[in-house]
């Protein structure tokens, strides 16, 4: 099947070409006016009914008409001047509020979609008084906007109506100032524009920088860049077209993560492909182009078939987690990985065969032999001291994996823009009034037969609640219509997002509501604290559950692929090394140096993965030429030397330009984001440059053949030259061998 695809493909090089250029083109425009209406931005909706936030959620929305996707902004009203707000300067200030909640807020044209895809979010707000606070230095307002606080369509919506508000305030001599999630990610997106723009273009910069040092070529520098771009396009249709058809939603992080992911494997895959051409064409210059073309993406499609299948798999179970954010993003990145599959076994045969040795134009390297370099070196000191390697790379990765010890889980949500007008807004409400008034917990109580709520009994609570430890203000009870559900604010003293919010709202906050509940009534605790409390109780379930089922199914899959039962155990143990000392040292990076609260909560399960299956990606790589070389005659050790001389500089390019797409994560404003970027860059360059460069062969030389038991290479008598550039018997070092006379042992 997958000889028979590059066949075709190099057959036929200029009908799959056209074929991904309208694919990629059309699909490409489709996911980028439909991502935003496919992504869900409140992580609550995420979680299973079951938990009590989650219920808090749909009594909310069922009896107070809270929609799901609404966004509430602290809107903060004050004199110009900075003098205490006198009575006609408060009147004045819930006048214009009023106004602001009956005028509807027109979206400014978006110039990135046609017209019939482009989503309008024209609304009118709703403006509901908040709290004064004390000596009357400011008033607070709560505006609500519905919609996908991610996407950029509503945040100049909001912009728009901060401009309104704005302008109508200061014809009284009043000031506003805005915070809140919507406001942050607004100003959060302005503020690091520039930053994102610059760290993409040096992320592309890199990976053309890598490549014409590799190959001096402009052609194999800029091809894979463009060939990707437009296949990564097309993934990200056809996942924006999926979850539209089955009405799935994805995490608001998964169009950047799959874009991500799509460069680094889509780049590495035609490296590896690069590599080997170049390799074919100089051993035998007097063959055409094209049929080494098929002959090099039949033998590398399998390994990479190999590789994409392995992260198919490990991603694929995700589907088990109870937590809706990572049970969507399995499947998305699945289906995207099977995208790029598709166009290395088709779209990158058709671009060699056409190319030819043009690809490798102005460089003269197809007319000599290289030089040993670095490579061979490095080979020939794994075959020759290949336990002082593996003990080397075991205690580096020991040392890094040390920094678990006492690691702690962040489940904040910040936007990280501490410089933005929004945070300066938070700063000034805080100073004033408790920590949670601009995000409040709630604590929804319904009659548990319909009938009307005792108010005794809810008034009851909320004294209740009013002395727990930690309760800083208690809002007065709002009821609904039918008088059969109410809901009561909690401002606490600390930040809804920190830790310490978690741990009163899943303690003290629960305890009091369980102990003082009305009676035949049930009560919900909702809210950011009470969503993030509930989400690592989640997490915590699913990291137990699909860290073993994924490493069993990859393990399962290299056993079934490589041919062997101990092969896929070094494999399995040396990217679980490569996993344990990654984390660790991001764990010693942010949580450590950097005093944060610890990594984010997302990291382990994503890591485990990415680590893992891309990861694993290099050791098929580097295996399937190991067990290629030992397939001809001479001892087991020239074997893995030369299999670390050919393969290690497409492994080590790949490593780079993979974490170099990672890295352009690490300045995102999102503080999780620039951990997972910081840590997938690092585990990925851990993963090419000691395990599958060092560490594996380093053990494959120690076992010899037996690796490949119970299914060991089958020793055949090959000349170099017919198959591949490989040191002659004349050559010298530890690693030359005489493998061009028939019949060597």
């Amino acid at each position: 099947m997958i000889r028979a695809l590059t066949g075709f493909s190099t057959r036929n090089p200029w009908k799959v070409i056209t074929f991904w250029v309208l694919l990629g083109m059309g699909l490409g425009v489709v996911g980028q006016a439909l991502m935003y209406r496919v992504t869900e931005s409140q992580l609550g909706d995420f979680l299973p009914d079951t938990y009590d936030s989650a219920v808090a959620l749909k009594v909310a929305e069922d009896k107070f008409g809270i929609k799901p996707d609404a966004n509430t902004v602290t809107m903060l009203v004050k004199r110009a001047d900075g003098k205490p707000l006198g009575a006609a300067d408060q009147q004045r200030a819930e006048a214009v509020a009023a106004a602001l909640g009956k005028r509807r807020v027109t979206m400014p044209k978006s110039e990135d979609a046609p017209d019939f895809l482009a989503k309008d979010h024209s609304q009118t707000p709703k403006v509901a008084p908040g709290t004064v606070a004390p000596h009357r230095t400011f008033i607070l307002f709560s505006v609500s906007l519905s919609g996908n606080s991610t996407d950029p369509g509503l945040q100049n919506l909001f912009k728009e109506f901060r401009n309104t508000a704005s302008g109508m305030y200061e014809q009284g001599g009043l000031r506003t100032g805005f915070t809140g999630g919507l406001a942050d990610l607004a100003d959060t997106h302005d503020a690091e524009k520039t930053t994102s723009t610059v760290a993409g273009a040096l992320t592309i910069g890199l990976i053309v920088l890598l490549n014409v040092l590799v190959f001096r070529s402009a052609l194999a520098a800029l091809l894979p860049l463009l060939a990707v771009s437009l296949v990564g396009g097309a993934a990200v249709g056809a996942v924006a077209g999926a979850a539209l058809l089955t009405g799935i939603k994805l995490d608001p992080s998964t169009p950047q993560l799959i874009s991500v992911v799509l460069l680094g494997i889509g780049i590495d895959y035609f490296l590896f492909f690069l590599f080997r051409f170049r390799e074919r064409l100089r051993a035998q210059p007097e063959r055409g182009a094209r049929e080494i073309a098929g002959e090099v993406t039949g033998r590398v499609g399998s390994a990479i078939t190999s590789a994409a299948l392995t992260i198919v798999a490990a991603f694929a179970t995700l589907g088990l987690a109870a937590f809706g954010q990572f049970r969507v993003l399995g499947p998305a990145v699945a289906v995207s990985v099977m995208v790029m599959l598709l166009a290395g076994l088709t779209l990158m045969p058709a671009l060699l065969a056409v190319a030819g040795r043009r690809m490798f134009w102005p460089s003269r390297t197809l007319k000599h032999a290289p030089r040993e370099g670095s490579a061979g070196r490095f080979g020939d000191t794994v075959a020759r001291r290949p336990l002082a390697v593996t003990v080397g790379a075991i205690v580096l990765l020991g040392a890094l994996a040390a920094g678990m010890a006492g690691m702690k889980m962040d489940y904040s949500n910040g936007s990280g823009g501490s410089g933005t007008s929004a945070a300066a807004t938070a700063a000034e409400i805080s100073r004033a009034l408790p920590a949670g008034v601009s995000d409040p917990t709630e604590v929804y109580v319904t009659s548990g037969d319909g009938g009307a709520l005792d108010r005794h009994g809810v008034d009851t609570l909320v004294r209740a609640l009013g002395r727990t430890q930690g309760v800083g203000q208690v809002t007065p009870v709002e009821y609904d219509k039918a008088g059969d559900a109410a809901r009561i604010g909690l401002h606490l003293t600390v930040d809804p997002q920190s830790q310490k919010a978690r741990d009163l709202v899943s303690g003290p906050v629960r305890a009091t509501v369980a102990a003082h509940m009305p009676t035949g009534a049930e009560a919900h605790v909702g809210g950011t604290a009470a969503i993030f409390a509930d989400i690592s109780t989640a997490v915590s379930e699913d990291l137990k559950l699909v860290l073993p089922v994924a490493a069993a199914l990859i393990a399962l899959i290299l056993l079934v692929l490589l041919r062997s039962v101990l092969a896929p155990v070094v494999l399995m143990v040396s990217v679980g090394l490569g996993f344990a000392a990654t984390l660790g040292a991001s764990a010693l990076v942010f949580q450590h140096a950097r005093g944060e609260a610890g990594v984010a909560f997302t990291l382990p399960l994503v890591l485990f993965l990415f680590v893992v299956a891309l990861g694993t990606d290099y050791n098929i790589l580097m295996s399937d030429r190991i067990r290629e070389e030992m397939e001809r005659p001479g001892p087991a050790r020239a074997a893995v030397a030369r299999a670390v001389r050919h393969t290690a500089p497409a492994v080590a390019t790949a490593g780079l330009v993979l974490a170099g797409s990672f890295g352009g994560l690490a300045v995102n404003p999102a503080p999780s984001t620039q951990q997972i970027g910081f840590a997938t860059a690092l585990g990925i360059l851990l993963s090419a440059f000691v395990l599958s460069v060092a560490l594996v062969p380093a053990l494959a030389a120690l076992l010899g053949r037996s690796l490949w038991w119970p299914v060991p290479p089958r020793r055949t008598a090959r000349r170099p030259l017919s198959y591949e550039p490989g040191r002659r018997a004349d050559e010298t070092g530890s690693a030359a061998v005489a493998y061009d006379r028939v019949g060597t042992n």
